[in-house]
């Protein structure tokens, strides 16, 4: 997932005065907390993790309406809207800010027939294809290539410099997050995601074992930021959640082997880690998609005990990382995205496959990535209908769900 998706996807969905749930039923937040530390709730958290913008697109004219598809810059975070279409909670998210402070203007360096070639704001230089469905860019240049260009990048791009990075008034900002009703989150950042970012997957392969030190001292600067910021934001502000991304593993597991990864990650990530608990923080999750069952039990020993998006096909089963480590990890996902392809009695055996898994508590299932454009919307309003009933929702309950009236 690039940056800018997650911090769009992180984005607040609900006001800092939420109403109270009504009579009967626990607010969101309980909820989340509830079911995540294993105990009883009036019904599982229902979330879902967005769209891609040809979906939004494709569903508007199949029944989904207008005002929720715009794309348009400015406009509210079209996923966080068609989820609360469905019916969905959200995690609100505060803090200080985790990564970039400068960023340089866009610039198109060439136009052709069916592509731009543009240098981002942080320097890379890439191929992106005209309109159709989005997907990822041609990289051409990236703009860490060893020590020297990593040092400018750092100093322009990734100061410390806490005092930018952390809101004057976080306790202001603590204190009103005490009354909110939806679980509340601090980002925990990325590690080997951001490094992979800038020096590009195959210069990072070389780089793993022609410069190991440099790609540990990246991560380090990371981890020395996130410390910082929440050190200063973990005092005033009550999370019940901490949450990161990394998206660093393929159908085939992470870039690099599992013995490298705690060599040059885990002890820089592990310090922030204890900070979280520390202060009461102990749902702890990483965005990663592929394969993540062979880092599973590295990040289980450092402290981050959840993981999401849990990609079935990719060979992340939700079902048998449970049955593997129990209520020692957490789970949000794992719902296999190709079973909304295969048509409704796929999606109830995938729904009923998970649904012990679910019952049995920490556990949020949901579409295990973003649901696709050939997702039919009649397809996906049956998989949250049958989703909601799996969750312990009353059917009058989900007779209230907007999006599945009609």
């Amino acid at each position: 997932m690039l940056q800018e998706e997650f911090d769009a996807l992180t984005e607040s969905s609900g006001t800092d005065e939420a109403a109270g749930a009504p009579a009967g039923r626990m607010t969101s937040r309980e909820r989340f907390n509830r079911h995540m530390h294993f105990q009883t709730v009036d019904r599982v958290p229902h979330m879902e993790f967005g769209y891609w913008p040809e979906t939004a697109e494709r569903w508007r004219a199949q029944g989904l309406p207008e005002h929720l598809c715009s794309l348009k810059k400015g406009k509210p975070n079209y996923h966080a809207q068609i989820e609360s279409f469905f019916g969905c909670e959200h995690v609100v998210y505060r803090g200080g800010k985790m990564s970039y402070l400068n960023a340089r203007e866009r610039v198109v360096v060439e136009e052709r027939e069916s592509s731009i070639v543009i240098r981002d704001g942080l320097g890379t230089l890439r191929e992106e294809v005209k309109g159709g469905p989005l997907s990822i860019p041609h990289y051409l240049e990236f703009p860490v290539k060893d020590r020297a260009s990593w040092e400018a990048f750092r100093d322009e791009f990734l100061p410390l410099d806490l005092d930018a990075r952390v809101p004057a008034d976080i306790a202001g900002i603590g204190a009103a997050v005490l009354r909110k009703t939806e679980p509340v989150g601090v980002m925990l950042g990325s590690y080997l995601g951001y490094v992979r970012d800038w020096i590009g997957f195959e210069n990072i392969a070389l780089m793993f074992y022609d410069d190991p030190d440099l790609i540990e001292e990246m991560i380090a600067h990371l981890a020395t930021i996130y410390h910082g910021v929440l050190s200063r934001v973990l005092p005033h502000l009550t999370a019940d959640v901490a949450a990161g991304w990394e998206d660093i593993c393929f159908n085939s597991g992470p870039i690099c082997s599992p013995e490298m990864f705690a060599r040059l990650v885990i002890p820089h990530m592990r310090p922030v880690l204890k900070l979280l608990r520390r202060h009461g923080v102990d749902v702890i999750w990483t965005d990663c998609d592929g394969d993540v069952t062979k880092l599973v039990p590295l990040w289980l020993e450092a402290g981050l005990n959840c993981m999401f998006p849990v990609e079935v096909n990719a060979g992340s089963d939700p079902v048998a990382l449970r049955a593997e480590y129990g209520r020692d990890l957490l789970l949000v996902g794992g719902f296999d995205k190709m079973a909304l392809l295969k048509g409704r009695k796929a999606i109830l055996a995938e729904l009923k496959r998970l649904a012990p898994a679910v019952e049995d508590g920490g556990f949020i299932p949901h579409v295990d990535h973003r649901v696709q454009a050939d997702v039919d919307y009649e397809n996906y309003r049956y998989y949250i209908r049958e989703k909601l009933a799996v969750l312990g929702w009353k059917p009058e309950e989900i007779a209230e769900v907007e999006g599945l009236k009609g």
